[in-house]
């Protein structure tokens, strides 16, 4: 129940018909007796930079989650940013510290590596092909990177954005080999769908799936059905695959960390979430 003492997390983004988070972090709060909720606020992106710091002036506000389309302009409106935020170039969770200084971070891409660790797979090392240069495959980049892969391929249909992103790898990881430009799975050890490739029936894939050894591990931030046909065609190849909803239930531990919350495991999220597809 909200009471006068509720710890507000504001869910920020337009249109908000789609959210998620609600479904998960309410029913854990409640479960676990925190008095806090996690709050859709719907904003359009002419109205961001002038609604957002008013939202952030609330006295029971506690932090927000920042989903499209602010995850880029939110960055000029906080004071400080780690380094999945400058790599990604984007931010999606803004806190309120105890200086009253707003301070961003990025998780999209920790849920992916967390994701992965969960499935016994370390980066460390590791050739990695992100296919998809927008906020999410940034950030997945950014978080491979910090976790230790070796190599990472970028490829998006947009060279400015692909070409953005390989710029602030180099700035921010000096000794990480970058390419840029292809597609081809054949050398990397993980490959990733970060694009909005499988939302419809019909969509192409991603890559040439025929392409993929049964060795690589295969990753999906598609979430509007547990089993894309993407990752159908690599399990027919004998991959080991993450399905998109794995990335929003890793992330979510890492989130309430940010947040000063205590933490959970996915496998208590997932068992109170009240998430459908």
């Amino acid at each position: 129940m909200l009471n006068g003492d509720t710890r507000i997390i504001a869910h920020v983004g337009y249109p908000t018909t789609t959210f998620k988070s609600p479904m998960i972090y309410n029913p854990w709060f409640e479960k676990r007796g925190i008095n806090a909720a996690v709050v859709p606020l719907g904003v359009k992106s002419e109205d961001f930079a002038r609604a957002f710091p008013e939202i952030c002036r609330f006295t029971n506000f506690h932090g927000a989650l920042i989903t499209m389309p602010h995850k880029v302009a939110v960055i000029g409106l906080i004071d400080e940013v780690s380094t999945a935020v400058k790599v990604a170039g984007s931010c999606n969770a803004v806190r309120r510290n105890a200086e009253g200084r707003l301070v961003g971070d990025m998780f999209d891409g920790e849920g992916f590596v967390r994701g992965m660790a969960r499935h016994g797979r370390s980066l460390k090392g590791k050739k990695v092909l992100v296919v998809g240069s927008g906020g999410v495959g940034s950030a997945i980049a950014a978080s491979c990177a910090a976790a230790g892969a070796a190599e990472i391929g970028l490829y998006d249909v947009s060279d400015a954005a692909m070409a953005a992103l390989a710029r602030r790898l180099r700035q921010n990881y000096p000794q990480l080999k970058v390419a840029t430009g292809a597609n081809d799975p054949t050398e990397f050890d993980v490959v990733v769908n970060a694009t909005p490739l499988g939302m419809k029936a019909g969509d192409p894939m991603p890559i040439d799936v025929s392409r993929l050894t049964p060795s690589t591990y295969v990753g999906e931030v598609v979430m509007k059905q547990e089993t894309t046909a993407f990752l159908a065609a690599a399990r027919a190849r004998g991959c080991e695959t993450q399905i998109g909803i794995d990335m929003l239930f890793e992330q979510i531990p890492a989130y309430l960390e940010f947040f000063g919350f205590p933490s959970a495991t996915p496998l208590e999220l997932r068992e109170v979430a009240e998430v459908d597809y």
